[in-house]
């Protein structure tokens, strides 16, 4: 795997180049789908001090000029991608709050089709799919299991 090169991405994209922007890139990218305060906890980690503040700054420019991505699953924290560009969708545990990428449902960009668009020019679908990971599942599966005499 090719290691980014944070600061030109920065600067294609007319940003200043920043140790908090820098320390921002490396988390996403080493650690898909985090939310903001373990984005927070790397970056000091990598940084020392750094205000709550100063990372939604970077977060909200990183995204604005699309070096990131944010997502956010119906009842969860915003989360942060590094993937951007392509139009994948998601898959999310109903139980631990995991997430992994899924590449697109079917067909081109946006990937699916409305039924009726209203006249929107639609460039895009987002989905999500929801259950259970396996790590849950395996746990929920042994949790209901009851040792013998038990019953």
């Amino acid at each position: 795997m090719q290691t980014p090169d944070f600061e030109a991405s920065l600067r294609t994209a007319s940003l200043r180049v920043t140790r908090p922007r820098i320390a921002v890139l490396s988390a996403v990218h080493q650690h898909p789908h985090l939310d903001t305060d373990a984005v927070i906890n790397l970056v000091r980690e990598d940084l020392g001090t750094v205000s709550h503040q100063a990372v939604y700054d970077v977060l909200k420019a990183l995204t604005d000029a699309g070096l990131l991505r944010r997502i956010q699953p119906a009842g969860a924290n915003a989360r942060y991608e590094a993937r951007v560009g392509d139009n994948h969708h998601h898959v999310v545990c109903r139980s631990c709050g995991a997430i992994a990428d899924v590449e697109c449902a079917v067909g081109h960009a946006p990937c699916l089709t409305a039924s009726d668009d209203h006249g929107f020019v639609v460039d895009e679908a987002e989905v999500v799919y929801w259950g259970t990971c396996p790590a849950c599942a395996s746990a929920t599966t042994h949790t209901q299991r009851q040792p013998e005499g038990s019953r």
